[in-house]
């Protein structure tokens, strides 16, 4: 779901980078009362997570399509919504910054899309009401099928707001050969299958922890008598080995099919499917001279074009990507805690 520039016009982008910089600012502004010294570790190998998961592409049956999660969904219910949405800035300006992976003039716009409905929608409306509800249950069983049920439709309605937002975004740019009904039409159903499968992903992630250490999953008491099973030292490293299996072995496997808005916009007429919106990869939606400068400033700036060596597609590029790109997020997350002052121990006042 990362737009390019050329999908907007620049007064669009720049009021979606508004949007996304206020809700930033909110979000740093609740942090520094934060005292839960735990959440920094948590963050950075969980974000470090998201980014590895954001590099593999799962192939959507009969549709010529693929899909990769977002991860919103996921670290506010670790971090709860302002540290998952602010860690969300660092894995897609990280993205885009050095791997140019969405546009610099969209960045604002990739952020709404795919942080904030699954960080704050997700978890406000979704994720906290069913998990403080006594639907299923008492007892771990309860709560199991809780998180499951919670992660499902978090992810399948907070990527259809993301979906819709990007239409939305693109039409009020006035792409005209962008259709309304007919890009809705294309992008709301394919992002209902990846996020259906983005949901089973959240919740086998959620239930790994509810099992090792409950008290980091937000809004989620841990059952009496049901002590951790893991120390978090063990927890976090083993959240660090899957980032970087992930990001440096199982991103080899991703699909090349095109995601669900590549796909939208494109189709995949090559490998026999229908061409969708059939615009032209080379020639498409708005040139501007914000979008060209963006442009220039990201080619300049990234060092590992689309996950591989620039002019060589060997498989050590994407290797190279997914490890490098995981310990960076990590680190800049970490950094921006530091700095922020964010997750300190707060001295009880005498």
């Amino acid at each position: 779901m990362h737009m390019a520039d050329a999908l907007l016009a620049p007064a669009v982008a720049a009021t979606m980078y508004v949007a996304s910089g206020t809700v930033a600012g909110i979000s740093i502004h609740k942090l520094k009362k934060d005292d839960e010294p735990q959440k920094l570790p948590v963050m950075a190998v969980t974000a470090a997570l998201v980014f590895a998961g954001q590099m593999i592409n799962y192939t959507i049956p009969g549709t010529g399509s693929s899909g990769h999660m977002c991860g919103g969904m996921l670290l506010s219910a670790l971090l709860g919504p302002q540290a998952g949405f602010l860690s969300m800035i660092v894995i897609l300006a990280i993205q885009c910054l050095f791997f140019a992976d969405g546009g610099l003039m969209a960045l604002g716009a990739n952020v709404w899309n795919m942080a904030f409905y699954g960080c704050f929608v997700g978890y406000y409306l979704i994720w906290r009401p069913i998990m403080n509800s006594q639907w299923f249950g008492e007892g771990k069983s309860g709560a199991r099928i809780r998180i499951v049920v919670a992660s499902l439709i978090g992810c399948v309605v907070t990527l259809q707001l993301g979906a819709f937002s990007v239409v939305l975004e693109t039409s009020l740019s006035g792409i005209t050969e962008l259709p309304f009904s007919s890009f809705v039409a294309l992008m709301q159903p394919i992002h209902l299958a990846i996020g259906l499968v983005e949901g089973l992903i959240t919740s086998a992630v959620l239930l790994f922890i509810y099992e090792s250490r409950p008290e980091l999953l937000q809004d989620v008491e841990p059952v009496k008598g049901e002590g951790s099973q893991r120390s978090l030292k063990t927890v976090v490293a083993i959240l660090a080995i899957v980032a970087l299996v992930v990001g440096g072995g199982l991103s080899l496997l991703a699909s090349s099919n095109p995601d669900g808005l590549e796909w939208a916009l494109f189709g995949n007429a090559e490998e026999g499917y229908a061409e969708n919106m059939g615009l032209d990869e080379e020639a498409y939606g708005i040139e501007s001279t914000a979008a060209e400068t963006a442009g220039a400033i990201q080619e300049a700036i990234s060092f590992l074009p689309d996950y591989a060596f620039a002019n060589n597609d060997t498989a050590v590029g994407t290797t190279v990507s997914g490890i490098v790109g995981s310990a960076m997020v990590a680190g800049v997350a970490v950094l921006i805690c530091l700095a922020g002052g964010f997750f300190r121990k707060k001295k009880s006042e005498v």
